[in-house]
């Protein structure tokens, strides 16, 4: 799932880093993603899985890290 959410990060979280550079546990806003492209990940994340990320996970913590979204994502796969 890790290298699908990189994916998505390398076309729209608009980060200074290449992706492969940055590690699972980068805070990605430091690394230069806003707040308004991690709405676009989100939006990408849900197209590519077919998931509907709920209100209590749309906070900065849920998207500071590829882990972080992976532990989301996989929550979410997993309640499907």
């Amino acid at each position: 799932m890790k290298d699908e959410i990189r994916n998505i990060l390398r076309d729209h979280a608009r980060l200074a880093a290449a992706i492969d550079s940055i590690g699972d546990d980068t805070d990605l806003y430091q690394a230069g993603m806003t707040s308004h492209a991690s709405v676009n990940v989100m939006l990408a994340l849900e197209g590519l899985l077919d998931i509907e990320f709920p209100d209590r996970m749309l906070r900065r913590s849920v998207f500071e890290s590829i882990s972080a979204i992976d532990r989301a994502v996989e929550e979410l796969l997993a309640s499907r």
